[in-house]
């Protein structure tokens, strides 16, 4: 019984995959003010291993990084048979990445800039 009320109180594991420091500095920011537990990964490779190691409930996944672009990761993702939910942001306009993301199991597609609070509503609403 004290292990099921200590698993409720645990927070939420979110690992935010980006290159870019200023977009990891705010989501980290955003998502620590509303008591997630934030990994951070700066590019898809680190990703991956963070993934693998930590097993976050969610992923904020940026699209275009070095080493291993997010589509990439969220192929490997699909391999490992994780069921971790996947939010990809992108500064990319086309409708065919969408459909590609989509089509890997993608649970949520926000173009940047994005507003703070758009994400966090999908951050919650996947986690719910």
């Amino acid at each position: 019984m004290a292990k099921e009320k200590e698993e409720a109180a645990k927070p939420h594991r979110v690992l935010v995959v980006d290159d870019d420091a200023e977009i990891i500095d705010t989501v980290q920011f955003a998502l620590k003010q509303k008591g997630y537990e934030v990994l951070i990964a700066r590019d898809g490779n680190q990703g991956l291993a963070m993934a693998e190691k930590d097993a976050p409930d969610l992923v904020i996944l940026d699209m275009m990084m070095p080493k291993r672009s997010g589509f990439l990761v969220l192929e490997k993702l699909k391999t490992m048979g994780t069921e971790v939910k996947v939010i990809m942001i992108t500064a990319n306009e086309g409708s065919r990445h969408k459909a590609y993301a989509e089509m890997l199991g993608v649970h949520e597609y926000i173009r940047k800039p994005f507003a703070m609070d758009k994400l966090l509503e999908s951050v919650e609403r996947l986690l719910a």
